[in-house]
């Protein structure tokens, strides 16, 4: 990560770039809005699902934001269902699975450099 933190800024929706998920490309879009890259432990960014059914256990805090659409989350402790404007709240380590028809949400997670930590461990 950068020691320097990046200047503010305005992020339009619009002007946002989606790209496929590595897992799942056709399943989940991908769109960052602040990460490791700013200088910042902080990261968001917004996500289009279609169709989905990815299997992941977070590696991070995440709170989830339905912006469009609906969610299921799976759980150990259930499913979690969301709908426009609810969040749901991921601990780190919590084995999941994500299901969507079609979705549009906004994400935060911390760290933002889990994944660099990851292969560096």
């Amino acid at each position: 990560m950068t020691t320097e933190k990046t200047l503010p800024r305005v992020m339009r929706f619009g002007d946002l770039a989606f790209q496929p998920r590595e897992e799942k490309p056709e399943m989940a879009q991908l769109a960052e809005i602040v990460g490791e890259q700013d200088g910042t432990p902080l990261s968001a960014g917004y996500a289009r699902l279609s169709n989905a059914r990815i299997e992941w256990t977070v590696l991070y805090d995440e709170v989830v934001t339905v912006m469009e659409g609906s969610i299921k989350i799976h759980t150990p402790q259930g499913v979690l269902q969301a709908g426009p404007l609810d969040c749901i709240w991921l601990p780190a380590g919590t084995p999941l699975i994500y299901e969507a028809e079609s979705a549009l949400i906004h994400y935060c997670l911390h760290p933002s450099n889990w994944a660099s930590a990851r292969t560096a461990a």
